[in-house]
This record gives structure tokens, sequence and C-alpha cells, in this order.
């Protein structure tokens, strides 16, 4: 195996690690509401909490990645997610799990370390395919959603708790001994690109709604469908961990066509698909079934984690000599995106009694976006739109 891919492959499987440590307490939100009485809110809260971390911590992990390297940086972020991991299994208040909750997030900014340490073992050419690769980490959020519920049920939660820190830590160390630093790691300019102005704001929109759309769905579904069709811990968790498997798969998926036809016409036909994805669900979910409501889920996985693929697809062909700071950025919005939609449904399923209002909000957003998208397309360079670095870039 060559140097460039045993380190994307040691960098895609601690990412998922990290995403398996962020998605710990939504699989299991139902029965912290049921166990300490919470309100909908409360519950939705106590779901995206670890998402304001993993959002905000991504452009100073990116700095420090900078000074300490890539591989460092995510064995020790891998070693210090462990605590919280840990921690999880035996917090018992409302508070205690608020607060480990939110130490989860670090989890969460790992992103930030591996696009610039997988960038810089790739040619320019090879970079966005190679970051797509690493994307697919995202997985992690499917292995705990039908995990956690499993293990819980078979040994308790102090057991999860023990179970993730050990493979956690465990990660850190074979991190640290077998991954090696770039031997080009790229500067992530933050200040450069935040100067940047529409080009960059335009992409951190877009990524605000596909992938916060992603993480806030994937949050949301386990506590959605044991609401809906009461169904166990357990199976809400498998479904809920479909829609994850469907929107990775997705995403390398939206990257290649986004290849061959173009970053904004799969933009425009994702977020269409998203708008009426988003429309049958506020349509079902006074009165749900659960075939229309799996249809619709499962296609709007797939949208959500094509468009994923087509933005990062832009990402490196407007910024190519600052494609990390340019990543960090834009996943930061993304990450946002994924904190206040859970709890914008809290307060409209305690307020109205029903989820429709939560996804008529994604419509709204999603039809901006689209909106935007066809008049990128129709206005933007030839060459932008097939996703190619124009004289325009940033350098």
């Amino acid at each position: 195996m060559s140097r460039p891919v045993r380190n994307l492959a040691l960098a895609t499987l601690a990412f998922a690690l990290c995403f398996s440590a962020w998605g710990l307490i939504a699989p299991l939100a139902s029965k912290f509401q049921d166990d300490l009485g919470l309100t909908s809110t409360e519950t939705f809260l106590l779901t995206a909490i670890p998402v304001v971390l993993g959002s905000l911590a991504r452009i100073p992990v990116g700095l420090l990645t900078d000074h300490v390297g890539g591989r460092r940086m995510f064995a020790l972020l891998l070693l210090a997610s462990a605590v919280p991991a840990t921690l999880f299994g035996f917090a018992s208040s409302y508070w205690a799990l608020l607060g480990v909750g939110f130490l989860l997030g670090l989890a969460g900014s790992s992103f930030a370390v591996g696009v610039p340490f997988v960038a810089g073992w790739f040619s320019r050419e090879r970079q966005g395919f190679a970051v797509g690769i690493y994307g697919m980490g995202n997985v992690g959020t499917a292995v705990a959603a039908f995990t956690a519920p499993a293990v819980v049920n078979a040994w308790g939660r102090p057991a999860l708790g023990l179970l993730a820190g050990a493979v956690l830590a465990a990660a850190g160390v074979l991190f640290w001994a077998l991954a090696t630093d770039p031997p080009r790691m790229p500067r992530t300019r933050y200040a450069a690109v935040l100067g940047s102005g529409w080009r960059l704001y335009r992409l951190a929109v877009f990524y605000f709604v596909t992938f916060g759309g992603f993480v806030a769905v994937a949050l949301l579904l386990p506590k959605l469908l044991r609401d809906w069709f009461d169904l166990s811990l357990v199976d809400a968790g498998l479904r809920a961990a479909g829609f994850t498997l469907v929107a990775t798969v997705a995403r390398p998926a939206g990257g290649w066509l986004a290849d061959r036809f173009g970053a904004y016409p799969i933009l425009v036909l994702a977020f269409a698909g998203i708008a009426v994805d988003a429309a049958v669900l506020a349509t079902a979910s006074a009165t749900p079934r659960i075939v229309p409501i799996t249809i619709a889920s499962l296609t709007l996985a797939a949208f959500l984690g094509g468009g994923n693929g087509a933005v990062f697809k832009l990402v490196p062909a407007e910024f190519p000599n600052d494609t990390g700071a340019a990543a960090g950025i834009v996943g930061a919005a993304g990450g946002l995106g994924g904190f206040f939609p859970p709890l914008v449904m809290g307060v409209v399923k305690d307020v109205t009694g029903t989820y429709t209002l939560g996804f008529v909000g994604l419509l709204l957003a999603t039809a901006a976006c689209l909106g935007l998208a066809v008049w990128l397309l129709r206005t933007a360079p030839a060459d932008m739109i097939r996703g190619r670095p124009h004289e325009g870039a940033h350098a």
C-alpha cells in the first residue's frame, strides 16, 4: 500500500470514529426523554449540543494543525475525545449529559484536521477525490445509530461509554504510530480566505443546507421514528443508520457527477430534490405512514449527500491554494446548519404537536438555495460551472 493511500485510509478511519463519538447521544434521545421527563425542545437540544463545539472548533483546530501537524493533531483529538465518550456512560442528570455532549463536540472538529492532512498527500488534480473519500468517514454517524442502542440494551450505558472511550484511545495510539505527515502540509490561511467575500459565502450557504441538513436529519430521525411509529431504540437506530449510509455513498457520487457535468447543475438537481422531499415530509408528518416517510427520507439522504459532494468539488476550484482554510470555514458553516434545525423541531413539536412546520422551514431554505444555484448556473463562467479553477480563483 502506498503512503498516500495508507494515510488516507488511516485518516478516514479516524474521522469515522470521531463522527461515531459525535453522534452517540442522538440514538438514545428518546430514552433520555422518557427517563428524565424532558420536553421535545430539551431533548433536541441534547442531541444538537455536540454540533456547537464541533462546528466552532474547526477553525482553531485547523490553525493548530498548521503548527503541530495532522498526525499529532488527529492522535491528540482522538485521545481527548475518549474522555467525554467515557464520561457519557456515567452521566445521569440532564445537565451532566449536556456538559458531556458539548465536550463530545470536540470530535466533530476532526474534519478540519483531515482535509489539509489528506490534501497534502495528493496532487491538486486528485485532491478533490481524496477529500471526498475522506468525507465518507461521516458514516460514523450510522455506526453510532445502530450500535449504541444495541450495546445499551445488552450491557448498559456504562459499557457503551467504556467501549467508545477505549476504541477512541486505541485509535489515537494507532494513528500516532502508523500515520505520517505529508511532505508539504498546506497552510490554512483563514484570514485571507475570510476576506474573499461572496465566493466563500455562497459555498458556506450551500453547505449550511446540504451538510447541515444531513447532520440535522441524522440526529432527528431516531426520535422522529420513535414518535411516529413507536419503534424500539434498536429498530429506530437501524433505520436512521440507513439514512446515513445512503448519504455517505451519495457524497462521492455527487462529486463524481460534478466532475462530469459540473457542480452547479448537480446542485440545482440536489436542491430541487431536497425541496420535493421536504414538501412530502411536511405533508406526511401530521399523519405519518411508514412507506412514504421511508422513501422521502432515503431520497432526501441521496440529494443531501450528492449536494455535499458537489459543494466540495467547488471548494478547491474557488480556492486552489487555500483549500484547507476554505474547507474549514465552509465545514464550520455546515456544522452550524446541523445545530439549529433540531431546536426548531423541538419548539415546533412542543407548540403545535407535529413536526410539520419544521419541514416547511427546510423547504423554504432549500428553495432559496435552489434559486441561487439556478442563477449561478446561468451566470457563472464556463470553467467554474465545470468546477475548474479560473483566473479569479483565490491565490
